[in-house]
């Protein structure tokens, strides 16, 4: 999905505003994940880049983000004696997937979780988290690749 939108850019980087007609302009996408953003500009591998996404991933299947409104799923219906269900229950799913990203989390280590719960889980830009964390510019970068080498360790990627 493609949701563009024109930003300033200021001398720190691109603004949070919209973009006024003086300066120079930059069109964004902002669907696009920080992650992603990190992996096409090469501040980040593929190794690095694979574990921050089978973090998500585990993230968002646990169901671990804010909920706006109320569940509308259906209830699960009884099995009965037709054997074992072919695909794992989406309870046991959600289970294992809070256990991994818990896991993965813990990994990581105390001084690193906090932004790669930003950047990855939450979606904020390295420079949000940075502020948001008290931390002065470009750190983050450094320790988000150190947060997602531990990650890629926990996950066993080559």
């Amino acid at each position: 999905m493609r949701e563009l939108a024109e930003r300033e850019i200021d001398g720190q980087g691109v603004s949070g505003g919209a973009a006024r007609r003086t300066g120079r302009r930059v069109t964004v996408n902002l669907a696009e994940s920080p992650l992603t953003w990190l992996r096409s500009r090469g501040r980040i591998d593929a190794r690095q880049f694979e574990a921050g996404e089978r973090l998500r991933v585990d993230y968002e299947t646990a169901a671990l983000g804010p909920r706006v409104t109320m569940r509308w799923d259906p209830s699960p219906r009884a099995s009965g004696r037709r054997g074992p269900p072919k695909a794992l229950d989406p309870t046991l799913a959600q289970v294992a997937a809070k256990r991994r990203f818990t896991e993965a989390v813990a990994a990581a280590g105390p001084g690193l979780s906090d932004v790669l719960w930003r950047v990855v889980c939450a979606g904020e830009g390295l420079t949000h988290a940075e502020k948001a964390l008290g931390w002065p510019s470009r750190a983050g970068k450094l320790v988000l690749g150190f947060a997602l080498d531990r990650v890629a360790d926990h996950y066993r990627l080559p």
